[in-house]
């Protein structure tokens, strides 16, 4: 098999808010949109993001349509942490967890967006 990139589809409720959160804290920028859904790449990277309406009749199958939720994490790999945290968390952004490292070497944080995405940035020390 040969992946030519990766993507992550989340439903959410409201998608101009998750989209927009990404927008303004991370650096995405829109590739593609339309009712209840836009796709969002990074210039950085060759992630793409999808937010999907909650119940957009065109998701498939219908039984796993709810919205994205606990226990899931949008991870984003930085080299400047406690900088990229200081940035985020000053502009009133929702603090899920403040910057900790875990004794393998992983510093974190963790924002939460207001569709209740958990975006946690990562940095290896």
């Amino acid at each position: 098999m040969k992946i030519s990139s990766p993507a992550i589809s989340l439903n959410v409720a409201d998608v101009d808010a998750s989209a927009g959160f990404a927008r303004t804290h991370f650096g995405f920028v829109d590739a593609m949109s339309a009712d209840g859904f836009v796709s969002l790449t990074h210039p950085d990277t060759d992630l793409n993001v999808i937010f999907l309406e909650v119940g957009l009749e065109t998701f498939v199958p219908q039984s796993v349509a709810g919205p994205a939720g606990q226990g899931l994490l949008l991870v984003l790999v930085v080299e400047a942490l406690d900088d990229e945290f200081a940035r985020i968390a000053a502009t009133g952004a929702t603090v899920v967890t403040p910057p900790e490292t875990e004794p393998w070497g992983e510093r974190f944080c963790q924002f939460a967006d207001p569709n209740g995405i958990i975006w946690q940035l990562v940095q290896w020390v």
